[in-house]
């Protein structure tokens, strides 16, 4: 390796800060990655066994060019690491034609000429039978959309871009950053790093690693529910899509079984609430929760047995506008953040580390990222 080879420190190594580990050292690029937890931890926002990929965006038709080249990115990642990390079983949003997110996925499909297939409560009900639909409700299904598989690919980020030379530092929390004349230095347990330049992927914790005045982080509980399904076959990736659900009773995302026994539901009806610190993340949900969670699971699933076998929490940064951050940090030399991902950065990570090698490399980058400018809530 080169000695001009620009000196990079990631500080955070969840699916961004990993995939920008990988990205940057196949640049040349010198690479420490600091992460206060262990590769494919489940601390944070990149865990929980499976998370979702779909091309058809809800949040906006601007991120298809961003999705096509993460698809890309993910089975280069496949071929480098021999592991599967995407399945592509197709993706459901059900819900009320007029409902925000239906109009939405209708609307980028159409501008983007996307494949997709509008199926009425009849048709979804004789194609996936999983799900019970009130006769009223659509079914956009889109061909393009899968399942992710997020702790083995953090693993296999953090492997390929230890193979190019990074040095990957678990269990060593930052306990300072110092901008210097030169670049930054980092302070881990009382031994100081010297680096070129900082790239900032806290996650969650952007609020305990950056100040306030210049990233507008909340840190949320994220609970996730496992529920047996009575016929696991029937519920494998083969039959049973990613789905995201709209409904007046309940909203939530459902992904098939990729454990062999259970059917994992997010409930987004039941809220997400703040956390005051990440690493205070409560390890299992109120039984109000699971009651309700339940519920939602015996009056639309009626394959799974409507009590959760397991129950998992994780914690996620959001922003006001729920886009993400990403840019160099306002105020500061050498130094990009990226994080606030409000939930659905995940099926963005191998582009977003891309673009992470664009922003350290030359400050800025080719993909459209103004509406994730991080002076935009200064």
């Amino acid at each position: 390796m080169a000695a001009s080879a620009p000196r990079v420190a990631v500080i955070g190594g969840g699916v961004i800060g990993a995939m920008s580990a990988w990205q940057l050292a196949g640049r040349g690029a010198r690479v420490t990655v600091f992460d206060r937890y262990g590769r494919g931890h489940d601390r944070g926002a990149s865990a929980g066994e499976s998370r979702i990929f779909r091309t058809i965006y809800k949040e906006g038709g601007g991120y298809v060019p961003l999705l096509r080249r993460a698809g890309e990115l993910w089975r280069e990642l496949e071929a480098t690491s021999g592991r599967e990390l995407l399945t592509l079983c197709g993706g459901l949003t059900i819900g009320l034609p007029e409902h925000p997110d239906l109009l939405s996925v209708r609307r980028c499909a159409r501008e983007h000429e996307l494949p997709h297939r509008i199926l009425d409560s009849t048709q979804a009900g004789g194609t996936f039978p999983q799900h019970r639909m009130d006769r009223a409700e659509i079914a956009v299904f889109d061909p393009n959309a899968g399942v992710l598989r997020p702790e083995p690919a953090v693993q296999a980020a953090l492997d390929a871009a230890e193979s190019l030379g990074a040095e990957i530092r678990s269990y060593q929390p930052v306990d300072e950053l110092a901008e210097t004349a030169t670049g930054w230095r980092i302070t881990v347990d009382g031994h100081r790093f010297d680096t070129d330049h900082v790239l900032l992927c806290p996650g969650p914790w952007a609020r305990t690693l950056l100040p306030r005045k210049e990233i507008s982080v909340q840190a949320r509980l994220i609970t996730a529910c496992w529920f047996a399904a009575r016929d696991v076959a029937g519920h494998r990736p083969d039959r049973l899509p990613i789905a995201v659900r709209r409904h007046a009773e309940a909203g939530f995302s459902c992904f098939p079984v990729l454990d062999g026994v259970a059917v994992k539901i997010v409930p987004h009806h039941l809220g997400w609430p703040d956390l005051d610190d990440p690493g205070d993340l409560p390890r299992g949900a109120e039984p109000a929760f699971a009651k309700a969670a339940s519920a939602a699971v015996e009056r639309l699933l009626p394959g799974l047995v409507p009590h959760p076998v397991r129950i998992g929490t994780y914690a996620e940064g959001f922003t006001p506008d729920e886009h993400a951050i990403v840019g160099p940090l306002p105020g500061s030399a050498n130094a990009t953040v990226l994080t606030g991902f409000s939930g659905h950065g995940f099926k963005l990570a191998p582009v977003l580390g891309e673009i992470a090698g664009d922003l350290v490399f030359h400050g800025k980058s080719g993909y459209d990222i103004g509406h994730l400018d991080p002076s935009r809530f200064a």
